[in-house]
């Protein structure tokens, strides 16, 4: 007897097992089905429209030809031309700028002109001159993380971020024993960045731009001593 109730047992859970697999391959089959009659439906009712473009889009261009300007990374430059060329079948309008503490002309399409700006106004200039006054902040964090936030500073091509790089790293001094090789680098290279924009602003002689902001950062005290 318990030998017959085995068979009977198995043959039950055999027969679920048949009827579970039924129903999963029904279920994939619907699947199946209801996705073909998507893609048909896809491909014959929307089907995507290829265009072609033909012109960079561009933001509205506020720069005119001998328009001097300010480059995040190289400082003031002048706009020399603006020229269009085809590139790849794109029509390209782009601004020619030269640096000319660098030597460098640079070409910007005029669709990233955001990273262009406007040389400073003579109030913005003023309170630069009124930051180069202040007391330099002195930070307690390892040099190497400072020198990288200075570097920010200088390529963000703000000014008043510039002036306070060059009013940090200030040491009063010429003597190159009071300050470390990239304390140097990094002050000369934010010094005449803002020089640069202070001339092209005022439009003075270099040597009294550079009268001019190292009063402000009592420079010339110092070294009327040494004298």
């Amino acid at each position: 007897m318990p030998k017959k109730e085995k068979t009977k047992k198995t043959k039950k859970v055999k027969v679920r097992k048949k009827t579970k697999i039924t129903k999963i391959k029904t279920k994939a089959k619907l699947k199946s089905k209801v996705l073909d009659k998507k893609t048909t439906n896809f491909n014959s009712d929307e089907k995507p429209e290829i265009k072609k473009i033909k012109k960079q889009p561009t933001e509205k261009r506020v720069y005119n030809l001998k328009d001097c300007v300010v480059y995040p990374k190289h400082g003031v430059g002048r706009i020399t031309a603006i020229e269009k060329a085809t590139v790849g079948g794109i029509e390209i309008q782009f601004y020619k700028i030269f640096i000319e503490k660098e030597k460098l002309t640079l070409t910007v399409p005029i669709n990233q002109q955001s990273k262009l700006r406007h040389i400073s106004s003579i109030n913005q200039i003023n309170k630069c001159v009124s930051i180069l006054k202040t007391k330099p902040k002195i930070k307690r964090t390892m040099w190497s993380r400072r020198a990288q936030e200075y570097d920010q500073k200088i390529n963000s091509g703000k000014i008043y971020e510039l002036a306070e790089v060059v009013k940090d790293l200030n040491k009063n001094t010429d003597i190159i024993a009071d300050q470390s090789y990239s304390e140097r680098q990094l002050f000369e290279k934010a010094y005449e960045r803002l020089k640069s924009e202070f001339e092209a602003v005022l439009k003075v002689s270099p040597e009294d731009v550079q009268k001019k902001m190292d009063k402000a950062l009592g420079r010339t005290t110092v070294l009327e001593n040494r004298e």
